[in-house]
């Protein structure tokens, strides 16, 4: 971070609405348009306890998470969640950035349907490459799901409009998922060779007896692929249909089966080697896996080796 970058705390929508000049018309979501700032906002790091997604209709504005920037071309959408801290830089000092989107505390949503629902959209912990690039009809579905949620919050606030704009907001959110779920699909080519990447790389790990400083972590590969755990993850899983904890269990498993099936080592031995720091934690992934114990394992293989 710049010396004279400025840290600024959204803990409230008045708090965005107060940076860049904008109407408010409910104290808990607001509906935004940076073309219509009355103050323009720059080299500044937004430390975040709201949700947002902003669409990026054009050029002049970059988006950092740490010292990464974000894949945040024109058309695309970027979401955040409390707990992130974003820089903001743009081109052009003098210029709002043409930038719309939707920001909302998370106490608009307590004790609705989307408060039990908002941490499996795990867009709001992607990062970095992982914005999200809309086509023409998916610009145009996002645009309408704001329009509505506006029209909603343009009217005076009753016992309704927390639910009725709950309910507009999992709706954008649901479709979001979607728009994911496609570009997984169309960025499939570059998804397999992440997916080759992870699977060279983990045997490798294994193979090299780096798992003997500790066992080979999900975020370990994230961050090979400079992606974050949760992308990665949806990435993995939209691949193979397995998650990379997954992936990674069946590997050491198989690695497990030939230690035990080629040596005489006592089962901790082997658990020490793979990066268990307890044994019974390797017996127990061990014997998910295969459904018997490393020891029968071991028994059932020296007796299937003696009969042939």
């Amino acid at each position: 971070m710049e010396p004279d970058t400025e840290i600024v705390k959204l803990d409230s929508i008045d708090a965005y609405n107060n940076l860049y000049g904008l109407e408010a018309k409910h104290p808990l979501v607001t509906v935004i348009d940076l073309t219509k700032a009355t103050k323009v906002v720059n080299h500044v790091r937004i430390d975040y306890s709201v949700y947002a997604l902003f669409l990026k209709n054009g050029t002049n504005c970059t988006l950092k998470y740490g010292r990464q920037a974000y894949d945040y071309q024109e058309g695309s959408i970027v979401s955040f969640s409390p707990g992130q801290q974003v820089s903001v830089d743009m081109e052009i000092d003098e210029i709002a950035p043409d930038v719309t989107g939707i920001m909302f505390h998370p106490d608009l949503i307590y004790k609705t349907p989307l408060a039990s629902k908002i941490k499996e959209y795990r867009f709001f912990d992607y990062s970095q490459r992982e914005a999200l690039h809309l086509s023409a009809d998916e610009r145009r579905i996002f645009t309408q799901c704001l329009q509505q949620i506006n029209e909603e919050i343009s009217h005076p606030i009753d016992k309704h409009t927390a639910g009725i704009v709950a309910s507009q907001i999992q709706l954008l959110l649901d479709y979001v998922t979607r728009f994911y779920e496609r570009q997984f699909i169309t960025r499939k080519t570059v998804n397999s060779n992440i997916l080759n990447k992870f699977e060279s790389s983990l045997r490798e790990y294994l193979k090299s007896g780096q798992s003997m400083a500790g066992l080979p972590t999900v975020s370990y590969f994230a961050a090979a692929a400079h992606l974050t755990p949760g992308y990665f993850s949806d990435l993995i899983k939209r691949e193979t249909g397995l998650t990379p904890q997954e992936i990674i269990s069946r590997h050491i498993i198989e690695l497990a089966k030939q230690r035990l099936a080629d040596s005489k080592d006592d089962v901790s031995v082997i658990a020490y080697e793979l990066g268990f720091q307890h044994p019974q934690h390797f017996s127990r992934m061990f014997k998910r896996g295969t459904g018997i114990s490393p020891t029968l394992f071991r028994k059932n293989t020296i007796a299937a080796t003696t009969i042939r």
